[in-house]
C-alpha cells in the first residue's frame, strides 16, 4: 500500500510492518454528520479495508471532540445541555458511519474521557521548560495560574506537517480556532493546551493547572498516543486540519515522546456544494442523516464518494447521487447470476488500483467493465464468479449490494 504524504507530496509506504495504526481526527458533536465528513470517514476506511485485505493487523483510533467552543455556542444558542447535545450528535454519527459501511475504530474516545492524561501531559511540557502560563484575569478563580500554552520553539520541527510560511500560518490559525492575538503569549502561534474555568463553562480538575479544559490540539496527541503508541503509520483527517490542526498535535506528540509522531499525514479533499467547501458556518450542508430519511440506498452515497479520489476537492450535486444510483442497480443485475466472466483478473486490479494511492475511480471503473461483460453474456462463464465481485465489493470498498 501506497499513499500521497500530504506534507511530502511523495508517494510512501503506508504501514511498513505486519501492524498498521490510524488515527483520523473525529467530529465536534454540535451537528449532523455532513457529505464533507462522510467522504473523510469513508476514504480512512477503505484504508484499513485494503490493508486487512494485505494482511495487517489494523489498529485504528479515533475520537470525539465532546467539548469545545462550538458545541458549547451551539448548545446556548439552542438552550440545550451541551452533554445532552454532544451525545445526540454522537449517537447520530454513529448510525450514519454504520449504515454507511464504516468500520468502527477500536479505540473511540471522547475528549471528557481522557482530561487526565490530557492534564499529566500538560504538566510534562510545562516541566520540561515546552510549555508556559498566560495571566488570565477573566477566569473563574483568581489564583494565578492561568491559562497554559505550548511553546513551539521548544519543537525544531514544528512546520514540516504543513510546511507553510509564517503569515499563511498566522491567518489559518485565526481563521481556524486559533488565537494569535491573544496579549501575553510567547509567540502568535503558540497553541492552548490548557483553559482556565471561565464563568459559564465546564470545567475539570487540572491537578497543578487549576480547574479548566483541554486545548484542541493537545486531546488528539495525547490519544493517539495511548491507544496506538509512538510512532504510528498514518494521521488522517480533512485537508483543513492539516494547519493548524496536525501541525499543532504532531508538535506536542514529538514533545511528549522523544520527538516520534505520525510517520505520514493523510488528507481527504474538500466536498463543496455549488462552487463552495461544505461547511457548518456556511449552511450549505447534504446530511447523511437527511439522504437517509429520504430514502437514498446509503450503498449509493457510498459510491458517489468513492468515485472520487480521496485527496481531490469536488462537488456533490443531484446528477453525482442519481450517477451512484444508477451504478449499484447496475452492479446487482450484473451479479444476479451463477456465473459470469471470469473474476479473478478483476480482484486484482481492484487491489492494485487501491494500493496505488486509494484509486477508487479505478477500482470502480473495474467492477463497470466485468459488470458489461456479465450482462453482455459469455460463452464460458467460470461459476461463482458473482461472488467474488460481490465480495471483492463488499470487503475492500465497503459497497454491500
Amino acid at each position: 500500500m501506497q499513499v500521497r504524504d500530504s506534507s511530502t507530496d511523495r508517494l510512501v509506504v503506508a504501514a511498513a510492518g505486519q501492524d498498521a495504526t490510524l488515527y483520523v481526527c473525529g467530529i465536534t458533536p454540535y451537528d449532523a454528520t455532513h457529505l464533507g465528513h462522510a467522504a473523510t470517514y469513508v476514504a480512512f476506511d477503505v484504508l484499513g479495508r485494503a490493508w486487512r485485505d494485505a494482511g495487517h493487523r489494523v489498529r485504528y483510533a479515533s475520537n470525539v471532540t465532546d467539548v469545545d467552543d462550538p458545541l458549547l455556542e451551539r448548545a446556548t444558542a439552542t438552550g440545550v445541555d451541551w452533554r445532552d447535545l454532544a451525545a445526540e450528535q454522537t449517537a447520530l454519527y454513529a448510525e450514519d458511519m454504520t449504515a454507511l459501511a464504516v468500520i468502527p475504530p477500536d479505540v473511540y474516545s471522547g475528549v471528557v474521557e481522557v482530561i487526565p492524561a490530557v492534564v499529566a501531559a500538560v504538566e510534562v511540557l510545562l516541566a520540561a521548560g515546552a510549555a508556559y502560563r498566560v495571566p488570565t484575569p477573566d477566569a473563574l478563580v483568581d489564583d494565578g495560574l492561568g491559562d497554559v500554552y505550548a511553546d513551539l520553539t521548544a519543537d525544531i520541527d514544528f512546520g514540516a506537517v504543513a510546511g507553510l510560511d509564517d503569515d499563511t500560518m498566522r491567518t489559518l490559525s485565526h481563521e481556524r480556532g486559533g488565537d494569535p492575538d491573544r496579549p501575553g503569549k510567547r509567540a502568535p502561534l503558540d497553541p492552548l493546551l490548557w483553559r482556565r474555568e471561565r464563568a459559564g463553562e465546564p470545567a475539570w480538575d487540572g491537578g497543578s493547572l487549576g480547574r479548566g479544559r483541554p486545548g484542541w490540539h493537545i486531546e488528539c496527541a495525547v490519544i493517539a498516543r495511548d491507544a496506538l503508541g509512538l510512532p504510528f503509520d498514518v494521521e488522517g483527517g480533512g485537508s483543513d486540519l492539516q494547519f493548524p490542526h496536525h501541525e499543532m498535535s504532531t508538535s506536542h506528540a514529538r514533545l511528549l515522546d522523544e520527538g516520534r509522531g505520525a510517520r505520514v499525514h493523510l488528507h481527504t479533499g474538500m466536498v463543496g456544494l455549488d462552487g463552495h467547501k461544505m461547511s457548518k458556518s456556511r449552511g450549505n450542508l447534504v446530511l447523511v442523516s437527511r439522504l437517509r430519511e429520504e430514502g437514498v440506498d446509503p450503498m449509493a452515497v457510498r459510491a458517489a464518494i468513492l468515485a472520487h479520489r480521496y485527496r481531490d476537492d469536488w462537488d456533490w450535486t443531484d446528477e453525482s447521487l442519481r450517477s451512484a444510483q444508477e451504478r449499484i442497480e447496475f452492479w446487482r443485475r450484473a451479479v444476479s447470476g451463477n456465473g459470469g466472466p471470469d473474476a479473478e483478473s478483476t480482484l486484482a486490479g481492484v487491489r492494485a488500483a487501491l494500493a496505488d494511492d486509494l484509486d477508487t475511480p479505478t477500482a470502480l471503473a473495474l467492477i463497470d467493465d466485468w459488470s458489461h461483460l456479465s450482462l453482455a453474456g459469455t460463452a464460458d462463464p467460470v461459476e461463482g464468479a458473482p461472488g467474488v465481485i460481490s465480495r471483492t465489493l463488499d470487503a475492500l470498498l465497503g459497497i454491500r449490494l
